[in-house]
């Protein structure tokens, strides 16, 4: 279909999802206005945003691509909606509604020049999971072998290209009124460029390969294996790992298990980062398999980001000021060096600190337990564009360099939150920073395979 007719089609949606729902809000202002009492205002308020939560929903899971992304971005870090609405938005971390088994089956023999049901002993046509960019089916190899079998859908190509030009004029407005400095187009062709690469499974699955090599025998990270043969463009099979999704973990495991899942995901994001020097940045619930002991296995490396030879020495600097020397003039210095402000902007140093270190006061004391409340109201800080910060809000940028790290500090710190997880979180940063010593037994456990397996 041509490029420009999906983007037509795909804003025409966008625009009568944000029209619906403008007018909801008015008609939900007008009865709230006319409504007595705080109790039966709060309960208009939980219904406004339910039915908001499933519109959106239920119209980004239909859409696909980065629209959908955005979705299950605002799913698990938008705390501030009441938990109906929450559970509404959070279908799209791996419930979205799928393509047909035609559909499906058609891509798979595209791929492979055989349908599924003869490359496999048993093909189960009904998903297991559909998300953003493809969709997850379970099958039994020709050798007896458990595998999941990711299937891209159709056309979800010309849909992301559609939804990145649209986040250009959604960058451009966000500048409009927030942040004047902000680099829309290098912003944006950094998210492109993320994107088009999970589009080839072939990246994905050498990504998932890599990965598993720099963890291997890791003491508490686990990955599945490739099934190389049966993975190509638009198919990617690994083997089937049991476990049980993010909600249903949180729920029912006790909080030594919510500990240990929680230090293993932050864990696995800082050696990724720091030490790797290439992570996952799509860190949503709907990526990771538990078990109630608190073990976790890593799913989906199809949005990898890599340090570019000094890239992140770039922005290490701003990191370490915050929590290492917790120095608002080194700070100011450290982003003014990397372009986060440019010079002459006349703040204080200790305005832009109070501002910029909201997100990482988990690291600024001994000991933190992150919560949804911590969640909702450090989001709220940083979005309060007409708050106690608006002229630091105004005058920042974020470098290119930046923009999916950011995902990944918001992304973790929202599983964290819903976690409820306790830890000395600055002394276990510092691991990573500084070389310090293992402040948790899991940090034991890393630095002893650290030893047994030294990588460059």
């Amino acid at each position: 279909m041509n490029p420009r007719l999906v983007r037509l089609r795909r804003t025409a949606r966008v625009w009568r999802l944000t029209a619906r729902n403008g007018a909801r809000f008015v008609a939900h202002r007008v009865r709230r206005l006319a409504t007595r009492g705080h109790e039966q205002k709060a309960a208009l308020d939980d219904r406004f945003a339910l039915r908001t939560s499933e519109d959106v929903a239920r119209e980004l899971g239909n859409m696909k691509g980065a629209l959908m992304k955005f979705g299950q971005l605002l799913s698990f870090i938008m705390e501030a909606l009441p938990d109906d609405a929450q559970q509404a938005l959070s279908v799209l971390q791996s419930d979205a509604p799928p393509m047909s088994p035609e559909a499906a089956e058609g891509v798979v023999k595209a791929e492979f020049g055989s349908p599924p049901q003869r490359l496999f002993l048993d093909w189960q046509r009904t998903p297991v999971a559909a998300a953003s960019v493809g969709q997850v089916h379970r099958a039994v190899t020709r050798d007896g072998r458990d595998v999941a079998v990711k299937v891209q859908y159709p056309g979800v190509g010309d849909a992301i290209e559609a939804d990145l030009a649209n986040a250009e004029g959604l960058y451009r407005l966000v500048g409009a009124f927030a942040l004047k400095g902000l680099d829309t187009k290098a912003l944006v062709d950094e998210l492109r460029g993320r994107m088009r690469e999970e589009l080839d499974y072939r990246r994905e699955a050498a990504n998932l390969r890599e990965f598993a090599d720099a963890f291997r025998e890791h003491p508490f990270v686990h990955l599945p294996t490739v099934d190389t043969a049966l993975s190509g463009h638009r198919v990617l099979t690994t083997e089937w790992v049991e476990g049980i999704g993010f909600t249903e973990f949180a729920a029912q495991a006790s909080p030594e298990a919510r500990r240990i899942a929680g230090e293993t995901i932050w864990r696995f994001a800082q050696h990724a980062v720091l030490r790797h020097g290439a992570f996952n940045g799509d860190p949503h619930p709907g990526n990771y398999r538990f078990r109630l002991d608190g073990t976790v296995t890593f799913l989906d490396f199809g949005l990898v980001k890599r340090w570019a030879p000094g890239e992140w020495a770039t922005l290490q600097p701003s990191l370490e000021a915050i929590v290492v020397h917790r120095d608002p003039e080194r700070l100011v210095a450290a982003m003014e060096a990397v372009g986060f402000l440019q010079p002459g902007h006349g703040l204080a140093p200790q305005a832009v600190y109070d501002y910029v270190s909201t997100p990482y006061t988990p690291y600024l004391t001994d000991s933190f337990a992150f919560t949804r409340t911590f969640l909702k109201d450090a989001m709220g800080t940083i979005i309060d564009v007409k708050g106690p910060h608006a002229e630091v809000i105004e005058r920042l940028n974020m470098p290119a360099s930046f923009v999916i790290l950011d995902r990944v500090v918001w992304g973790v710190s929202a599983i964290l939150g819903k976690l409820e997880v306790e830890a000395p979180w600055r002394a276990m940063l510092l691991e990573y920073l500084n070389d310090a010593p293992p402040a948790t037994p899991l940090g034991d456990d890393e630095l002893a395979w650290r030893h047994r397996h030294p990588h460059p």
